[in-house]
């Protein structure tokens, strides 16, 4: 079903198409060696893995990830553009956004990867989507603040700066309960050693048993948290290429069935409902609205997603879905407004759901619906995320030396114990795979280099502050670097090709 969406483009635009999802995949598998010495520098460098069985571990765990870890971040990356601009831009110019916002998170992931840079992909590729967006609004003379969607931009945003924070104290906290209470013997004391230690202590190179059993458990959990997370990120962005450029196969799932159809005409019946009965809330959020953004007006041929008459929305939506069984009896123009109706609804449902007038139970009863009113747009076919999971997981097993050496050896003073390791391991794996449930994309490069240096502060260690420095750094620079990498791709896309 996947390739009927295809089979209304012109030929160049079908090749074009090729060549944007290949680099969707080139992109993941960039990040999948990029992101690989995050799961394998710390068993590596311990000993507690052999090199090959770590790579493979890695590898077949991200593919895991990515299959298991659900959309939630996919769809925090979609809705990185807003659905307008998703839905009216040309043909033309979403290809050269599209492409332009790949090839800077391209450019900017193998440069710091060939420099032994542990960089944020997760920066990489938010800043060259925002990077192509401003720049649009600056080519067609609107509203960047208007263009961007400015409230989810917050929130990545401080994902991105918390979770390295998050990360440093975490493992400082681990790292400290152990060396306190995970030392009383000789034979727990070994777990402080460093793989040096233990062979000219003990004359053995392998860590103690259970030690090496946590290292690699932890590892298998960093690598697939990472998969949930990053692999997320390259379903997000084939859906962006698929939905901005094949709309009348994208837009909506297709391959949704009827009784998934139905599930979403029975959450807007419901809604429709509720907001009858509580016209007070809804009288509220329509007066806010229109204090930010004006007076909006919405009939059966307008459709925007900051309308202020939530009731006709609905009620439009409904009488479209009213017995339908399938999106195909739906022409495009009609499957493009059923999405953006649909946000519309979502999004509206949210903030009522956020008042503080909105009692528990009903905050449950509109998230429930929240869930069945998008369950035919926030969706990805099978074939996607087989793609970029094995993408991802092929990608783990090339280039993972050159980040590995700096993640494991050039961040503390002295050498790693097994302690570090494993509080390090544990604390990436725990945080990221929190932010992949709460659909929060986040650095898995930050997050274990902040756990590293935490580990080594709190044990006394200390870090090296030429590497802390280079990665502060580029963690500063990656954002803005690739806003206007891209923007200027695009920019220079658009004046020399497109026009």
């Amino acid at each position: 079903m996947m390739l009927n969406g295809l089979t209304e483009l012109d030929l160049i635009t079908s090749l074009m198409l090729i060549f944007a999802l290949i680099f969707v995949l080139f992109y993941e598998a960039i990040n999948g060696f990029h992101d690989t010495a995050n799961a394998v520098a710390i068993v590596i460098y311990t000993r507690a893995m052999r090199l090959q069985v770590a790579i493979f571990l890695s590898g077949f765990f991200n593919f895991l990830g990515v299959i298991l870890g659900g959309l939630s971040v996919a769809y925090t990356i979609v809705h990185l553009l807003p659905t307008d601009l998703l839905l009216n831009i040309s043909t033309h110019h979403g290809l050269a956004m599209m492409f332009s916002m790949l090839l800077a998170a391209i450019i900017w992931n193998l440069g710091t990867w060939y420099f032994s840079l542990p960089a944020s992909s997760s920066h990489t590729i938010i800043g060259a989507i925002i990077g192509v967006v401003i720049t649009h609004a600056l080519i067609t003379g609107t509203s960047a603040v208007d263009e961007l969607n400015i409230q989810k931009i917050i929130e990545i945003f401080m994902s991105l700066v918390l979770s390295p924070l998050i990360g440093l104290a975490l493992s400082g906290i681990i790292v400290f309960l152990l060396r306190h209470y995970w030392s009383k013997t000789k034979k727990r004391r070994r777990i402080h050693m460093t793989p040096i230690e233990r062979e000219k202590i003990d004359g053995k190179r392998k860590p103690p048993f259970w030690t090496r059993i946590g290292l690699g458990i932890s590892a298998i959990g960093v690598s697939f948290s990472h998969g949930a997370n990053d692999g997320q990120k390259g379903i997000g962005l084939l859906m962006l290429v698929l939905i901005g450029i094949a709309p009348a196969g994208f837009v909506v799932n297709m391959d949704a069935t009827g009784y998934e159809i139905v599930r979403t005409y029975d959450a807007i019946a419901h809604l429709e409902q509720y907001y009858k009965n509580h016209q007070k809330t809804l009288l509220k959020i329509i007066r806010m609205d229109r204090h930010q953004s004006g007076s909006s007006r919405i009939n059966s041929n307008d459709f925007h997603c900051d309308v202020s008459d939530r009731l006709l929305v609905v009620q439009h939506s409904k009488n479209i879905l009213k017995n339908l069984q399938c999106y195909n009896a739906l022409n495009i123009n009609q499957r493009t407004e059923m999405r953006r109706s649909l946000m519309c609804i979502a999004e509206n449902v949210g903030k009522v759901a956020e008042m503080h007038e909105t009692d528990d139970q009903d905050k449950i009863f509109l998230h429930n619906l929240r869930k069945d009113i998008l369950k035919t747009v926030e969706y990805a076919p099978i074939a996607v995320i087989f793609a970029i999971a094995i993408a991802l997981s092929l990608g783990t097993m090339v280039g993972w030396r050159r980040v590995a050496t700096t993640v494991g050896e050039k961040i503390g003073k002295k050498d790693m114990t097994y302690a570090q390791g494993i509080s390090a391991q544990m604390t990436t794996a725990i945080s990221i795979g929190v932010a992949s449930y709460t659909g929060m994309p986040v650095s898995t490069t930050l997050v274990l280099s902040s756990a590293i240096a935490g580990s080594m502060i709190i044990d006394g260690g200390g870090v090296r502050g030429k590497t802390i420095k280079n990665i502060f750094l580029v963690w500063m620079i990656t954002l803005p670097v690739a806003m206007m990498l891209s923007g200027a791709i695009y920019w220079i896309t658009i004046s020399l090709v497109v026009k």
